[in-house]
């Protein structure tokens, strides 16, 4: 196993994360099945644990708790996070923390994360009326969190806005990594903002939910021209080239999944510079369905004021992966009179498009396929 040194811990590289344990039903986690697991990932050398208050429905805490409640409690490091996704649970952070540590049957984290901070919850992350990470920051004092970080899925603004007031007291940050979000979330921005502020970077999705490892045949033949190994491998390897990543969580669900990625964390394997580029440039040719450049000509023109180049990203998104968890959370959280079955086709943004889009034609099919999915 890869390790990497975390202050005067050393924390190995590929991490257990427990938001896709194998299950007997809807959020009925298999406990015969996750025991093996986890066994396993601490004989293969995994140290690290990573689950949430709300990963399967809440029951991930309790499973991950009672399952390594079994094994010495210096044998792993565990992680959870403060649920500020949900806005409601800002009033209630003492009660979620103490439950916490019940459900995970410990008396402290090793590390902690403000979870999902994003649009619409960094100001409630930084309103002094909740005093939310002032909060942790007292939990860390008295030795109920060894390390606190935070995770991310808000645009640029936000981290820059988070950090400016936190910065100093965060020790790592979750950030959604992979070559096709690289440049498609902007990752590669997000990672040297982190660098500025000195925060290693721990790496979620980054397979972007099993979608790189369920590559069609066209596709993963030319991600192994580059890399000269497998879809999975070259995923991994691409991610362990980037300099500050210290951790790499996978969502696993299977033991195969679980064994299968233990092999590939065996040596460090990096790409070349020149094959870092050309797998970048991969993931960006699997998103463009529409080549919508973003120059925002058509938005003037819109009787609906819809920002067609953000719907654009998003059907491209939404087209590759329509499964996608965070793709559809994004959908969700455009504002009703913003979603793309808005769009009255009036063709006004298609008479300025530079690229010739036939902008009303795409944003119905979006709409239609979102209303599939939902079905």
């Amino acid at each position: 196993m890869i390790y990497k040194q975390f202050k005067d811990k050393q924390l190995s590289l590929l991490g257990f994360g427990a938001m896709r344990l194998p299950t007997e039903g809807k959020n009925k986690i298999d406990m015969a099945h996750s025991s093996k697991m986890v066994q396993k990932a601490l004989e293969s050398g995994i140290n690290y644990f990573d689950t949430a208050w709300g990963y399967h429905g809440g029951q991930s805490e309790i499973a991950l708790g009672e399952i390594l409640s079994k094994y010495d409690r210096d044998s792993f490091y565990l992680a959870s996070k403060f649920p500020g996704y949900d806005v409601a649970n800002f009033e209630k952070k003492e009660e979620i923390f103490q439950k916490q540590l019940e459900k995970c049957k410990v008396d402290y984290f090793d590390f902690y994360l403000c979870h999902n901070v994003n649009e619409r919850n960094v100001d409630m992350f930084m309103d002094e009326k909740y005093s939310t990470v002032e909060y942790l920051l007292k939990q860390k004092e008295l030795g109920k969190i060894k390390h606190l970080g935070f995770s991310a899925h808000g645009n640029m603004p936000v981290l820059k806005k988070f950090l400016a007031k936190y910065g100093q007291h965060m020790e790592f940050c979750q950030l959604q990594i992979n070559y096709v979000d690289w440049t498609w979330q902007k990752a590669d921005q997000k990672v040297q903002l982190c660098n500025k502020y000195n925060i290693p970077v721990w790496v979620m999705e980054p397979l972007r939910g099993g979608n790189l490892a369920r590559l069609d045949q066209q596709r993963k033949e030319k991600i192994s021209s580059v890399t000269g190994v497998g879809a999975i491998e070259s995923a991994f390897r691409f991610l362990c080239s980037i300099d500050s990543v210290g951790m790499i969580l996978s969502g696993m669900s299977t033991l195969e999944q679980l064994e299968e990625n233990v092999k590939y964390f065996q040596q460090q394997n990096l790409l070349t510079n020149q094959q870092f580029d050309q797998v970048v440039a991969v993931g960006k040719s699997m998103i463009e369905k529409t080549p919508c450049t973003g120059c925002n000509y058509c938005v003037d023109y819109c009787p609906q004021k819809l920002d067609i180049s953000r719907l654009m990203k998003l059907n491209n998104e939404h087209f590759f992966a329509p499964n996608d968890y965070w793709t559809n959370y994004a959908i969700g959280n455009l504002p009703q009179e913003k979603q793309p079955a808005c769009c009255i086709a009036c063709r006004s943004c298609e008479q300025v498009c530079p690229q010739q889009i036939e902008i009303s034609k795409e944003l119905a099919e979006f709409a239609n396929r979102i209303k599939k999915a939902q079905n």
